[in-house]
């Protein structure tokens, strides 16, 4: 763990800014309670002299109401590119209706692919069983299931991809070291669920493994996901930098920030080569709108690591130690008030006005911060392609009678199968029922049936659309299809439970 001085955050300068000019942020107020915790963090920042210009832009709920499935107006799109750094409040995602999730989509479409969060204790002024903690996740944040793409594939069954690419994969592993490196903290963790996921976990392992090796400076070790987000609710003192998965990431933050006082207290950065956003961990928390009680600190630490991105890193530091003092004061929002701990509670406007009161203040017991930007750049490293083969087929079917006997179903497929073919084994949830399958096995409408080539012809496109075409015409209802490939003879493809 670092220790002493904290030296916080994150990313990269922007390029080409006139130090002297004011430099324009877009902005965005969000819903619920991200206008009144918004409109605190500017008046903040304004009061400590952040030479920023603010281009404000309408996102969230009523934008979503407008027809706008993703919550942001095409229009708004060239304010964030134009300004290259975004600094958003919560919003609110209606129900239903298909809408999309902004976040995910203002991640992928301007490829922030790092989600750095740092999650720290401020005890002994902010309750935390653990005073100790002081880690950062590192998320990968364009993948993994946040890739959002789902159907429904027969009536009682629904599917979603997780898709995890190795060049998405390597580039948030190597940001993970290269921060640790910069930041000097000793040891990179990753979790993943790769006993279980073996190709897509299982590549992220893999590629954390290459890429530890050009780091012999900085400890690494894995840790599957759920004994490791076990140890970091009961220990997060033995964690330093974690770097996982999108989902994972998503989870195990939301964790270190809660076990270190509250959700709160966390900004988050989301870093990408060009564009850069900054958030507050939490949601829009509509049930205390307008009340002002909700607490800005998070979008306000997310502001410093704006600060600090754009190279302004001594009112980044200014802010922060206000702040620091003001939680040393006893000066507390509802969320992390305590008797006989906190002095005063307040709501939004007065915990403002004390940080303000406190600007060019230091803290004395809690350690004080010193920014510093880190300039880190990563890209995959160039890999030969494998060679790929086509060795088979996975058929989905819509399969509903009413026993579910999957030997009738074995049967009805083998007499429909083409010459050349052979019908390997059939699964239903991931586990094989036929053959050899167990009555115990609980079956739905939605089946798996593999195929591969035995009579050593082609094994390509227009032999696939052939048992294709033989299955639909036996009466059999295709949904899907997965084609089954090697790569340089390795199995690209997983083995059904029991195969």
């Amino acid at each position: 763990m670092s220790n002493g001085t904290a030296i916080i955050d994150t990313s990269t300068i922007v390029k080409g800014v006139d130090p002297k000019a004011p430099v324009p942020i877009t902005v965005a107020r969000g819903d619920g309670i991200g206008p009144e915790i918004m409109d605190a963090t500017l008046r903040i920042l304004d009061a400590a002299g952040a030479p920023l210009r603010y281009d404000t832009i309408d996102i969230g709920k009523e934008v979503y109401l407008q027809g706008h499935t993703s919550g942001i107006a095409p229009e708004s799109w060239e304010t964030i590119r134009r300004n290259k750094v975004f600094l958003k409040a919560p919003i609110t995602t209606p129900l239903g209706g298909g809408y999309k999730s902004l976040n995910v989509t203002i991640r992928k479409t301007l490829n922030l692919f790092a989600n750095v969060r740092p999650s720290k204790s401020y005890a002994p002024f902010v309750a935390s069983t653990h005073p100790g903690i002081n880690l950062v996740v590192v998320r990968e944040n364009e993948e993994d299931l946040y890739a959002g793409i789902e159907h429904q594939q027969t009536d009682e069954v629904s599917q979603v991809l997780k898709l995890v690419t190795r060049p998405g994969s390597e580039r948030i592993i190597r940001y993970a070291f290269e921060y640790a490196r910069a930041y000097g903290r000793r040891k990179v963790t990753c979790m993943t669920k790769d006993n279980i996921m073996k190709l897509t976990d299982g590549l992220f392992h893999r590629v954390f493994e290459e890429v530890a090796e050009e780091y012999p400076d900085i400890e690494s070790e894995h840790q599957i996901i759920d004994i490791g987000a076990a140890r970091l609710a009961a220990q997060p003192e033995t964690f330093d930098v974690i770097v996982t998965l999108n989902l994972y990431g998503d989870i195990l933050s939301d964790i270190a920030s809660q076990v270190s006082g509250s959700v709160g207290l966390a900004g988050s950065a989301n870093i990408g080569d060009e564009v850069a956003m900054f958030e507050a961990v939490h949601g829009s928390a509509p049930d205390i709108a307008g009340k002002d009680v909700a607490n800005p600190s998070g979008l306000l630490l997310a502001a410093t690591q704006l600060l600090v991105h754009i190279g302004e890193a001594e009112i980044a530091e200014r802010i922060k130690n206000a702040w620091l003092t003001t939680l040393e004061s006893g000066i507390h929002t509802a969320d992390i008030y305590r008797e006989g701990l906190s002095r005063r509670e307040v709501g939004t406007q007065e915990f403002t006005e004390a940080v303000i009161e406190r600007l060019g203040q230091r803290p004395r017991q809690l350690a004080p911060v010193q920014y510093r930007p880190g300039g880190i750049e990563v890209s995959p490293k160039p890999r030969p392609r494998r060679v790929k083969e086509l060795v088979g087929v996975d058929a989905f079917l819509d399969w509903a009678a009413a026993d579910r006997d999957p030997n009738v179903l074995g049967r009805g497929l083998r007499a429909g199968t083409p010459g050349g073919w052979e019908l390997k084994m059939i699964t239903n949830r991931g586990v094989k029922v036929y053959p050899d399958g167990l009555p115990e096995t609980f079956c739905t409408d939605h089946w798996r049936c593999r195929f591969v080539r035995t009579d050593g012809g082609p094994t390509d496109l227009p032999a696939v659309l052939e048992l294709l075409g033989a299955l639909g015409g036996a009466g059999f209802d295709v949904i899907k299809t997965e084609h089954l490939y090697t790569f340089d003879g390795e199995r690209g493809y997983s083995l059904g439970q029991g195969e």
